[in-house]
């Protein structure tokens, strides 16, 4: 059955959680229509923080957060999935993660696994591995950012049957957008990188948010620089015909005996 997948592209408030509440409120209500919503990586918070300190006066776990509840809240009345970047506050861990919130309130979480530059001061690496959800849109995943650039985790997704990966981030470097529609082919699902922009500190995010099929075409994709509400129609069971030819699977094919398995 076919689905719409919307990016939400926008400048989050740095430690406002608050705040970030409120231009949300403002920017689904023309996503409403939509049965995939993805956000930015730290979308409840901002990035750039100074120090740990600062970091961890807005974070907060999933069972007393304002933004948690906010999208669930969010899910439930307008019957879509939401995937968003997460300042998780777990014992005296803080995870860089993100969330999939169901219309039926349940959670599902990943922490990033990459950290990048000074996130190594502020987060701690994660430590639930990468898994793949059933959601009434399909089997979905997440990765965060800069795990964009570990081959091993996208072919993890695909291993684990995901069909639609969802990829909050916050880019600064000028690399990505360009490899993601190569991840996308060569694992055959839906890539869905919801970046942010605006600057932070010493920070200008790349915006470039996009949707890329799995043959690898970028089915829609934002500015550097503008706030976006994109959207696409998607597939999702369009991502389990690994065949690439006839006598050509992207899985099967695989030489394991060579170079290993990553499941």
């Amino acid at each position: 059955m076919d689905k719409t997948v919307c990016i939400v592209q926008f400048a989050p408030i740095l430690g406002d959680v608050a705040a970030n509440i409120q231009l949300l409120s403002q920017r689904f209500q023309s996503a409403w229509e939509s049965d995939l919503v993805v956000l930015p990586e730290l979308a409840s918070s901002g990035y750039r923080f100074s120090c740990r300190d600062e970091a961890m006066a807005c974070a907060g776990t999933l069972q007393d957060s304002a933004f948690v509840e906010f999208l669930k809240q969010q899910a439930e009345t307008n019957g879509c999935c939401i995937v968003s970047g997460f300042n998780e506050r777990y014992g005296d861990d803080l995870f860089n993660s993100s969330i999939l919130v169901q219309p039926d309130g349940v959670i599902h979480l990943y922490r990033k696994l990459h950290l990048f530059w000074d996130e190594k001061d502020i987060f701690t690496p994660g430590n639930l591995g990468v898994n793949v959800f059933d959601t009434p849109v399909g089997r979905v995943g997440m990765l965060i950012c800069f795990d964009w650039m570990f081959p091993e985790v996208w072919r993890m997704m695909a291993l684990k049957g995901g069909q639609v990966v969802c990829h909050p981030s916050n880019l600064v470097l000028p690399s990505c957008q360009s490899v993601v529609p190569s991840y996308a082919l060569v694992n055959r699902y839906y890539v869905v990188t919801a970046n942010r922009i605006g600057k932070e500190r010493d920070l200008l995010f790349t915006g470039g948010s996009l949707i890329c099929s799995p043959i690898g075409s970028v089915m829609v994709s934002g500015s550097s620089d503008q706030e976006h509400v994109l959207f696409a129609g998607i597939s999702p069971s369009l991502s389990d015909d690994k065949q690439v030819t006839p006598r050509n699977h992207a899985l099967d094919d695989r030489r394991t005996d060579v170079y290993g398995n990553f499941e």
